[in-house]
């Protein structure tokens, strides 16, 4: 589990496709610091399970399934990803709960400077996971949470402070490039015990409904 919260942007090293999936390393200082073997680090807001740990990289296994549903298929050597730790129980959770599992890939819309080092940043997300962004709730875009400032026809806006802007793989953007989302878990679990309930007239417990239960 993650907060959205970037520790460090690291660079993609080597990339090895294989038969089924790929590997991959990734060079980074802080996340490796006390990272140890089977660890979980957020890349791009993919939880992976780290190996291979040395003071400046880590290895990582890429299932066809990872590869499938995320933007990572598109890094190359010299890409820059955004990485972050698991949360400790005694760390502050300063963004949302994000769990690393992407719910859709989205693509750069704009990127546009409002001044003072401040950024308006625009999504076009897919049709299957819009029903779960609302305005001001949470979302995470490569890993890094962010709250819904606008959202219409399926494209969302972030504002991005200069921090954000400044310590994330987030300068890099330009219009078309792909970006990993993954949307509030809670909207998914509400979603799902609503389906669940009978809403119906005959579902509502009354006398009549008592009588024709026999009681």
């Amino acid at each position: 589990m993650f907060t959205g919260i970037v520790e460090e942007v690291g660079r993609i090293g080597k990339w090895t496709p294989r038969s089924a999936g790929a590997e991959v390393q990734i060079l980074a200082d802080r996340v490796t610091q006390d990272s140890r073997e089977g660890d979980s680090i957020c890349v791009n807001g993919v939880c992976l399970t780290a190996r291979n740990i040395t003071n400046g990289s880590f290895w990582a296994d890429l299932s066809p399934e990872t590869l499938q549903r995320s933007a990572l298929r598109q890094l190359r050597s010299g890409s820059v990803v955004n990485l972050e730790r698991a949360l400790l129980p005694t760390t502050r959770l300063g963004g949302h709960i994000v769990q690393g599992h992407v719910d859709g890939v989205g693509t750069v819309h704009s990127l546009r400077e409002l001044g003072d080092g401040n950024w308006w940043l625009s999504i076009e997300i897919p049709q299957d996971i819009d029903h779960y962004c609302v305005f001001k709730g949470s979302v995470s875009i490569d890993g890094v949470s962010l709250t819904i400032a606008a959202l219409e026809n399926r494209i969302l806006s972030v504002a991005v402070i200069p921090l954000t802007y400044e310590h994330t793989a987030m300068r890099g953007y330009r219009p078309g490039d792909p970006v990993n989302l993954e949307v509030d878990v809670v909207a998914k679990y509400v979603e799902k015990m609503l389906a669940t309930k009978d809403f119906s007239p005959k579902s509502r417990l009354t006398e009549e409904r008592l009588r024709d239960l026999g009681y």
